[in-house]
């Protein structure tokens, strides 16, 4: 993938109709029909946003004191949590409030919404939680208009728990009361837990105080051969997931171990197809400590990135073993421990380490590809490749390629075989939601990732601070806005015969990178070219098998091909673990990736069923932020500082 989460031959005439997920609506406007789609998906019982019209409030007085309102609900609030009194915190909540908490006071991911499930959630942790020490961020309190129709006030703060230093982000949004005033409720709150009581990150004031006289080179080389100590934790793996969790780890006190197959750091990126960049911009993908410096381009070339991830471990001294692989993996049943025996390098000696902790940082299958099967491939005369096995198009000069698949991958290696003249075809199979980066980035990440944004930790708890459903709710309306920006392309693909896709009840691409990893393509380019008929397109009919010289469909129609390119994407990542842990983890392994029935991720950087043992994924900012979480839980069994008691689902 491009994004780093990493998807008789001529042009079909214009499809009849716009397809929208899996419902199709008379051809009348993209607008329209992505209006149509959004407002059938709402129903009772279900949250919607606080638009004014819905709290019943005509206007919005221009003379508010917004930091007096904030200030006045956070010190009823803090009196409310300081005392435990769940009913008295209740009464500062719209009734369809969010809570989401990150381990301050359920040690696990959770998405609370309404008074009842709130009010459960109170009555049991919040007396066990010993909530103190409030404290208001007056600058990052601001009224905020995302909308016409809807008004809050955002306002960020700091307190303590049981479980250590936290963050907390509220939305406030505007109640009538009887007397013809506004009170100021909170429709969002998030608290977040960032330090670990007694055991800080070893970074600024904290890190090393005393010169090196010489002896740095030598005591590294032992850190990196675990002469002195053994590692606490094993990393499978290194990605940038890896790196960001090891990393964490390190700056932590937590020695650890990344192994990783390849012989270099970034190999997956390195040895992929020319043409991979991320789709992503520069500020939103900082790496923890060492953030991208200004000079960096806004899109990171693949083998640039993979520069970077070398120098990344390289500069905040991770432990590393290349060219290494995990022989044998088996935890004790009694102490939980795992033992992992390790061959370093391709024909180097095995050594066993015994370990509290085990995290898989393998990406999405573990770059294992999901590879269609057809009747027929065997017969096919030409020659057939996964998108992770394709490095340039220069090889297919003079050829006819045929691309299955129509997102990320898809769209790269097709506009790279258009660029070295190659008659390239795009299969289609299912609906591809379609955004540009130029206009849809800055609508979709908004002020928060962007040039001129607030810093990147800040930006990343405000983030985290509107749970999936509710951002879902959100990005239903996004999803418009980044439409009609995008409206001469999208007409442009429509009459080209472009399968148009809105994501789940038309909230784009959120849902889609949430619960498959694609569907989408943010577009650099590519779609132009479909439009120009550059990029030649067949949707119209499903495969029906391979013939010695192409691909025949169920509608009777043929395509010949010298090269067919599966972009199908990765295996799921349970399936990546469970080559390494065995058939006898299956029944225990939970589902790492997708949404849960509350909205969060299943399993990433949380429990995953069995005890020490984690999933490391996402693309570099969901690593960026929720390496801090695994750390934390980490450093917190290890230290004794908890106890595995989770409040889950």
């Amino acid at each position: 993938m491009a994004t780093a989460i990493s998807s008789a031959t001529s042009a079909l005439p214009a499809m009849d109709k716009l397809h929208l997920r899996d419902t199709e609506v008379a051809p009348q406007s993209i607008l329209k029909g992505l209006e149509r789609l959004v407002s059938g998906s709402a129903s009772s019982g279900k949250p919607t946003l606080p638009t004014l019209e819905k709290l019943g409030v005509r206007e919005i007085p221009s003379d508010i004191d917004v930091k007096a309102i904030a200030t006045s609900w956070l010190l009823s609030f803090a009196k409310c949590a300081q005392t435990a009194d769940a009913d008295g915190l209740l009464s500062l909540l719209t009734e369809d409030a969010f809570w989401r908490d990150l381990l301050v006071m359920t040690w696990d991911f959770r998405i609370f919404q309404s008074t009842p499930a709130i009010r459960s959630f109170l009555n049991d942790r919040l007396a066990r939680s010993k909530l103190s020490s409030f404290k208001l961020n007056d600058a990052t309190v601001e009224l905020q208009r995302p909308w016409h129709d809807i008004a809050w006030i955002q306002a960020l703060f700091s307190f303590e728990a049981d479980a250590g230093r936290a963050s907390g982000v509220v939305r406030l949004v505007p109640i009538p009361t009887s007397d013809g005033k506004l009170t100021w409720k909170a429709h969002a709150v998030l608290t977040n837990l960032e330090e670990l009581k007694g055991f800080p990150e070893k970074t600024g004031p904290h890190r090393e105080p005393l010169p090196n006289h010489g002896k740095w080179l030598e005591k590294r080389q032992r850190e990196i051969d675990f002469v002195d100590e053994e590692p606490k934790v094993l990393i499978i793996g290194g990605g940038q997931s890896g790196l960001e969790i090891a990393a964490r780890l390190k700056y932590l006190n937590v020695p650890s171990l990344i192994v990783e197959r390849h012989p270099r750091i970034g190999h997956n990126w390195r040895t992929r197809y020319e043409a991979l960049c991320l789709h992503d911009p520069v500020w939103y993908d900082h790496m923890p400590y060492l953030p991208f410096p200004p000079t960096w381009p806004v899109y990171t070339p693949a083998m640039k990135l993979a520069d970077w991830l070398e120098s990344y471990a390289h500069h905040l001294e991770l432990n590393v073993w290349t060219s290494s692989t995990i022989t044998k993996i088996n935890q004790d049943d009694k102490t939980k421990k795992w033992t992992v025996v390790v061959q370093r390098g391709e024909n180097g000696p095995e050594r066993t380490f015994t370990v509290e902790h085990l995290v898989f940082a393998l990406g999405f299958g573990g770059g294992e590809p999901r590879r269609p099967k057809y009747p027929g491939m065997d017969e096919f005369e030409g020659k057939i490749i996964h998108s992770a096995q394709h490095k340039t198009a220069r090889d297919h000069v003079g050829k006819k390629v045929v691309v299955i698949g129509a997102c990320t991958s898809a769209h790269d290696i097709c506009a790279e075989h258009v660029e070295h003249g190659v008659d390239v075809t795009m299969f289609q199979r299912n609906p591809t939601y379609i955004m540009t980066t130029k206009r849809g980035m800055p609508l979709l990440l908004g002020s928060l990732y962007s040039e001129t944004a607030p810093p990147t930790d800040t930006a990343d708890r405000i983030n985290a601070s509107f749970p999936n459903p509710l951002m879902k709710l959100m990005h239903q309306r996004v999803t418009r806005d980044i439409a009609e920006a995008d409206k001469e392309l999208l007409d442009g693909l429509q009459k080209a015969g472009f399968k148009l896709g809105w994501g789940e009840d038309g909230s784009g691409f959120l849902y889609l990178a949430w619960k498959r990893a694609g569907g989408y393509y943010l577009d650099v380019g590519a779609s132009q070219l479909i439009i120009d008929g550059k990029i030649k397109l067949k949707n119209d009919s499903p495969i029906e098998r391979f013939t010695k010289t192409g691909i025949k469909f169920e509608n009777g129609s043929e395509l010949p091909a010298d090269v067919v390119i599966t972009a199908t994407g990765y295996d799921d990542p349970r399936t990546a673990a469970l080559r390494l842990l065995g058939d006898k983890a299956a029944d225990k392994l939970r589902p790492i990736w997708g949404i849960s029935e509350e909205g969060e991720i299943n399993g990433a950087w949380r429990d995953i069923g069995i005890p020490n043992l984690w999933y490391m994924m996402g693309n570099l900012a969901m690593c960026r932020f929720h390496s801090k979480h695994l750390a934390l839980q980490i450093k917190a069994r290890l230290e004794g500082a908890w106890n595995g008691d989770r409040y889950s689902a």
